[in-house]
């Protein structure tokens, strides 16, 4: 009997009502949301980047800048030291990660030595990161280790963060996040309208700014064309040609003694400078430096060249100034707000970008909701024509169910982003999948028993197993594409992953509670009668009669797949080859495709395609991968926009270097593996050894048919394709455990029925709920493909067609493999024969 106690259905409808009071404030404006009281929360999901636009960028510490500053410190050092106890020494250089230098004095070898022990513990660095070595004729080294240097990428990366997260804001951003990311990246993500290229300008430079004396006992080019002292280093100007100076190597005055700096631009002669005032410190060195060096010349240092080289006519004590600048009115902007942020440990390279426009972001969320509208009142409409009254509950349990995934995404903070909105709308075609169970295990126990409500009550009862060991496969590929990537994809697998929580916890109360209302209310004797649900209902085809040719005919597909990627390959997408994928909006009228390819090939950036997309305003570049490392790839972005930008406005830019992409293909592999890993150990424990073989074979099919789908079609491969591949894996297991469940039934009760026959019965048995339940699934998807927009049409096309590939492989592929690997011992010869023939003429179901 289907029974639940008052206090049950109490707190589960207390539970929706929970439900809809935190996912309500989502549908409310910023304004109508401030004014609600504090009691109620004000949890909202977090829309992407792809849906509000913005620019997700990641910037990487060049460590050979880390090695450069090291060795610089260290050299000095050893000079310093040496210097102080009147060693004598030749020949000191730094080079890679060593410092050499020799004394001239053996007698002075042992003491040199004893002094410079000191350095291979100084300046807060581990005792292990220096080795000190003793060579031939007073020959000494000091090693930095690998490991020290990394021990200081991942220091300058720490100091990086909040001087990054101070640049952002001076630039007038509010919305953003800083966070790191492993031992020498951050990951920067701002949101809205973004100048990207205007905003990288300012993250990849380190903006160190000091002051100089000029050495003038030589020129710049005479320096050049000699040797220049060991305290002095030559140094190029800003000019156009650079001019070389020969500058003192120490500072006396550095941008942290600046405590006050604005830029100004004269509106007469448009002539930019920046007006600093210096703290204490800073003042007191300035005016000591230029009452002792009038006559001679200044030398204004940022990021290793000379922006200024002032004469100093008389001592500078007021501590302040204006150093000019020849800049544009925005770039004197960005060099105060570097200043007044701090100069950064070393540089940052974008080694990815990934920038959206507003507009672009706007038209991904109206597509969205178009698509999820559709999917939404087709699949209730089917539920319906299938089960009337009960369709109806789906339904109701169906919208609860959307209400309750938005609530736990709000509670959590979660960031939707657009293939989110794709994990909703794939959601609501497997939602009703449970129900789809639930009811067709009600109509086969309604066989067996006199009275309805019992047969309702066993009817979930026996299928709670089935669903959760069918929804399992498909969390944990969820679980597994949270760890693979992009925050698109994120989103998708967190919002999949919560639509199968939320599914199954409705389906066992909401849903249960309803029907027991309804029986309660009705006293029905029998499900609602359609037409549409008795399709199956006598149905005894020999799927397992023909199938050593479909297994033959999927094993030749499978060779030809497997031939097509080792000889042709995939389309691989810019996440795992590298390079810049950039869509634009033509200004006025039409993209003129030809005058596209023809500019930008004007730019000598190598393999270039231009394609129309969404519209005949709309066009896509393809930049292939530059080969010249990471700041290649950015460079050919810089150029495409620097050509385009009069003529089109930029919708959509990604970006994606060498190291990125090297990583994104390892990840993507694992992913792959450990999915497939995860979901067979499970099946492994929850079933026998045969059925997780057979699970393995039909799993293996299903991506080897995928793989050679991409082959033959030419569809892009990147981290989107990798998301359907696995979501097709979890739900062709899905199906597969449902169809398994019911054979591992069939074989506790018909212990001599001979396997075919048992496997063709399951098969049978469970037809209606495999065909409803794909066909559910298709309706939505076919809504995402039609309504989604172009930017997941390749994902959404992917997984039309596996859904259709995974019904079939659970059927022809998983089944089989159980006969061939002797689940049961085979009947004697002729039996077998003569009892399928005799099922088929009796027109049952066993």
């Amino acid at each position: 009997m289907l029974h639940f106690s008052r206090w049950k259905t109490l707190l589960i409808w207390l539970v929706a009502f929970a439900a809809i009071v935190i996912a309500a404030p989502n549908l409310l404006t910023e304004a109508q949301r401030s004014s609600l009281s504090d009691w109620l929360g004000h949890d909202r999901l977090t829309l992407g980047l792809d849906l509000q636009g913005g620019s997700h960028i990641v910037l990487k510490v060049e460590r050979s800048d880390v090695v450069k500053d090291r060795l610089e410190e260290l050299v000095a050092n050893v000079r310093n030291a040496l210097r102080g106890a009147s060693i004598r020494y030749t020949g000191l250089t730094g080079n890679d990660q060593t410092v050499t230098v020799r004394i001239t004095d053996p007698a002075q070898i042992k003491a040199a030595v004893d002094l410079l022990k000191p350095l291979t513990t100084a300046g807060g660095h581990s005792g292990s990161e220096v080795a000190l070595q003793q060579g031939e004729e007073g020959q000494l080294s000091l090693q930095i280790s690998d490991a020290g240097i990394t021990a200081d990428v991942a220091s300058a990366r720490s100091r990086s963060l909040d001087i990054v997260g101070r640049r952002i804001a001076g630039f007038g951003y509010e919305n953003f996040l800083v966070r790191p990311d492993g031992a020498d990246r951050i990951v920067l993500q701002v949101l809205g309208s973004v100048d990207a290229e205007r905003l990288k300008n300012i993250l990849n430079q380190p903006a160190k700014l000091s002051f100089h004396l000029i050495d003038e006992s030589l020129s710049g080019q005479e320096a050049l064309n000699g040797r220049w002292p060991a305290t002095s280093q030559v140094l190029y100007s800003l000019d156009d040609p650079p001019i070389p100076y020969l500058v003192d190597r120490t500072a006396f005055v550095t941008g942290s003694n600046m405590v006050d700096i604005e830029p100004i631009v004269d509106p007469q002669t448009q002539e930019t400078s920046i007006a600093y005032r210096l703290d204490a410190e800073g003042t007191q060195r300035l005016a000591q430096a230029t009452e002792q060096n009038i006559g001679k010349h200044l030398a204004i240092v940022f990021d290793d060249q000379v922006m200024s080289s002032p004469a100093i006519d008389a001592a500078i004590s007021g501590g302040e100034g204006r150093i000019s600048a020849n800049f544009s009115e925005d770039g004197v902007r960005d060099l105060a707000i570097m200043l007044r942020a701090g100069a950064l440990p070393a540089t940052l390279t974008s080694v990815e970008e990934r920038s959206v426009s507003p507009r672009f972001g706007a038209d991904s969320i109206f597509n969205g909701l178009i698509a999820g509208l559709v999917a939404v009142v087709l699949v209730a409409a089917l539920m319906i024509a299938l089960y009337r009254i009960l369709g109806i509950i789906a339904v109701v349990s169906l919208f609860l169910n959307l209400i309750l995934i938005v609530a736990v995404l709000s509670l959590v903070g979660a960031t939707l982003t657009l293939p989110g909105i794709a994990g909703i709308v794939l959601i609501v075609g497997m939602a009703v999948d449970s129900n789809v169970l639930i009811y067709e295990r009600i109509r086969e126990e309604e066989k067996t028993t006199h009275f309805f409500a019992e047969a309702v009550g066993r009817g979930f009862s026996r299928a709670f197993s089935t669903i959760v060991d069918a929804n399992v496969t498909i969390f944990i590929a969820a679980i597994i594409l949270f760890f693979l990537g992009s925050e698109s994809i994120r989103g998708f697998a967190v919002t999949l992953a919560v639509g199968i929580l939320t599914t199954v916890f409705t389906a066992f109360t909401l849903t249960r509670s309803i029907v027991a209302v309804w029986l309660s209310a009705r006293h029905p004797r029998h499900l609602p009668k359609s037409v549409l649900t008795h399709l199956f209902e006598h149905a005894n085809i020999r799927f397992m009669g023909i199938r050593r040719y479909v297994f033959t005919a999927s094993a030749v597909i499978s060779l030809i797949a497997m031939a097509a990627f080792a000889t042709i390959g995939l389309h691989l997408g810019i996440d795992f080859s590298g390079g810049s994928l950039i869509e634009v909006t033509a200004k006025q009228g039409n993209a003129d495709l030809a005058d596209l390819h023809s500019r930008l090939n004007d730019l000598n950036l190598g393999d270039v395609s231009v394609e129309r997309t969404g519209g005949p305003s709309n066009a896509r570049i393809r930049i292939a991968s530059q080969g010249g490392g990471e700041n290649a790839e950015q460079s050919s972005a810089t150029l495409v926009r620097g050509e385009l930008q009069e003529d089109y406005d930029f919708r959509r830019v990604d970006v994606v270097g060498p190291a990125i992409s090297g990583e994104l293909t390892m990840m993507a592999t694992l992913g792959v593996l450990a999915a497939l890993a995860a979901i067979l150990i499970y099946i492994w424990i929850r079933f026998e050894w045969q059925f997780a073989v057979g699970a393995i074979v039909a799993t293996l099919h299903d991506v080897i048919i995928m793989l050679g789908l991409f082959v033959f079609t030419g569809i892009e491969f990147n981290l989107t394709s990798i998301a359907a591949v696995l979501t097709i894996v979890g739900y062709s297991l899905n199906d597969t455990v449902v169809v398994y469940d019911r054979m591992r039934e069939n074989l506790k009760r018909y212990k001599k029925m001979p396997l075919p026959i048992l496997i063709d019965a399951s098969i049978n048995q469970t037809l209606s709920r495999t065909v409803l339940t794909a066909a559910t699934t298709l309706i939505a998807l076919l809504a995402l493909f039609l309504f989604g927009g172009e930017v997941i049409r390749s994902f959404t096309f992917a997984m039309l067609f596996g859904v259709a590939l995974g019904t079939f492989s659970s059927i022809y592929i998983a089944a089989p493999v159980l006969i061939v690997f002797r689940l049961r011992p085979e009947a004697p010869d002729g039996e077998e024969s003569n009892k399928t023939d005799a099922g088929v003429k009796s027109g049952t179901v066993v």
